[in-house]
This record gives C-alpha cells, structure tokens and sequence, in this order.
C-alpha cells in the first residue's frame, strides 16, 4: 500500500461510493495471488483475519469478491504492477556495487490452463501456447526490474527491445555495468541497443549459425569463452534462481481465462514474489 501511493488515485472515480481505496484492493490482489487462491477464497480468509483486515483499513467492512475480480480486470492494473516492480528493481540496483552491477534476463513460460501434459498426451492434443514472462532481475538481490508479457512460443528475441527499453529506462540513472542473457538473446543489434543507445555491457552466449562455425557481425565474434567468464556470465545463474522461485512459489499453471485477465494475474505473481524476497 506504500508502494502504491504514488501511483494509483485515492478512488477510480469521483462518483464512486468511496467503500475501498484503489491501493486497498491493489493490496488484496497482490495478497490473492501470495495465497494462490480465489476471489471467494482470499474473502473468506480475511474474514478470519482481524491483525491484517486492519493493516490493510478494512476492519468495518470487506469487499465483495465480484469487486475485486472487476478492479483486476481492468487496463490500469498491469501498469500499476509494472511500476512497482521497477521502483523495487531501481532501489535494489542502487544498493549494488556500482562497479559490479549486472541484470540479468530471460523469459519462461505460464500454462493458460490447469490440463497437465499428460492428459494433453492421451488425448491427442499439443501445447499450443503460453503465456510468456520475459523478465529482468538484479544480479545479487534477485530482484525483478523489468517485465514483458506475451504470448509463446517464439524467439526472445521478439521482447528484447521492448524488455531492454523498460529494463534500463526502469535503471536510470542507476544503470548497471553489465547485462546477461543466454544464447536465446543472441544478435548483434541487441548487442547495439545494449552498449551504443544504453552504455551498458552486453555480455550474451552466441550461436555459430555459420558452417565454418565463425560468428557474423561486430559484437557477436567478441563474446569469446575467454571473454564471457571475464566479465561475469556465470552470475547470469541468478535469473534462472528468480523463475525457479517464482514458479515454486507461485505455480506454472494461470487460474484466469480471459487473456487480460491472464496478464494481470502473472504480473501481480511477479509482484507478490518480489515483495515476498
């Protein structure tokens, strides 16, 4: 509720009958998915509650579940979450080492549905898509500071500009020294926007696609074995630490079906992880 201040409205509209403040049921969705339970359920566990119906102002009366699910529906909320995984990430960053700070970043997968593999295997279907959570984390913390959400599959590629721009942008003026990411990010012009737009060290995996085995461009050929230990790839590790945590604690499987729905519930996972840690 502190974190939210600053970036939601007292009430959503001023003809509203001003029950519940925005940053109240922010709280309660960050809370639902920390619980990894229902509308219904995460009501029914504030009602036995007091010390946290207080903490969160709500003693007097609760909010009916179809509120929440209707607050969480909306546009606004993806944004809100994004905004106070970078306040985070921005103030985790800013107690790192200037002269080793590194982010690192990857992306996994969300199943939109609770139908396991082996029931897709039996009855003849193929996983057809994920929700895919392309995220950055602050090396040593293991704090997110960036987050693009999509549909996969399809190559990392495809998020990198935008997960680069609101990694760094999220950064300034506390940039890291270095950026990690694995051989599923591996091009020259990723390389470019690192060092050339941002004046960050992009340290990333390359791919000889080549039959010689050579590597094409200016950047790639410089990510030798040698160079990438020297400047820290193996701390790349902490992002692949951050999504295990976050699909243990949280789990792989979305609980909402529609696709807004969908991307709000992951962020707010994110989120809860993030607050959790």
């Amino acid at each position: 509720m502190s974190l939210g201040q600053k970036h939601l409205a007292p009430y959503g509209s001023v003809k509203s009958r001003h029950d519940f403040t925005q940053r109240q049921l922010m709280s309660c969705l960050i809370l639902k998915a920390y619980l990894k339970t229902s509308y219904r359920g995460l009501i029914d566990w504030l009602q036995g509650h007091g010390a946290l119906r207080k903490a969160l102002g709500l003693e007097e009366k609760l909010p009916h579940y179809t509120a929440l699910q209707k607050f969480s529906a909306r546009k606004d909320v993806l944004a809100v979450a994004e905004a106070l995984i970078a306040r985070i990430g921005r103030a985790a960053l800013r107690k790192e080492n200037k002269a080793k700070a590194a982010v690192a970043m990857d992306s996994t997968g969300l199943e939109p549905t609770s139908a396991s593999a082996h029931y897709l295997s039996r009855s003849g279907r193929r996983r057809t898509k994920y929700l895919k959570v392309s995220l950055s984390v602050v090396c040593g913390s293991l704090l997110p500071l960036g987050l693009v959400l999509d549909w996969g599959p399809d190559n990392d590629k495809c998020q990198a500009s935008e997960l680069l721009e609101k990694t760094f942008g999220a950064a300034r003026p506390h940039l890291p020294k270095a950026l990690l990411a694995d051989a599923g990010y591996d091009a020259d012009w990723v390389h470019g926007v690192c060092r050339e737009v941002w004046g960050v060290r992009s340290v990333i995996k390359p791919v000889p696609h080549r039959a010689d085995g050579t590597l094409g461009g200016f950047y790639r050929p410089q990510m030798t074995k040698r160079s990438l230990k020297a400047h820290g790839y193996g701390r790349r590790w902490h992002i692949e630490s951050f999504i295990s945590g976050l699909k243990r604690f949280c789990g792989s499987t979305l609980n909402a079906r529609r696709d807004i729905c969908q991307r709000h519930e992951a962020a707010l996972r994110v989120l809860a992880y993030a607050l959790h840690r």
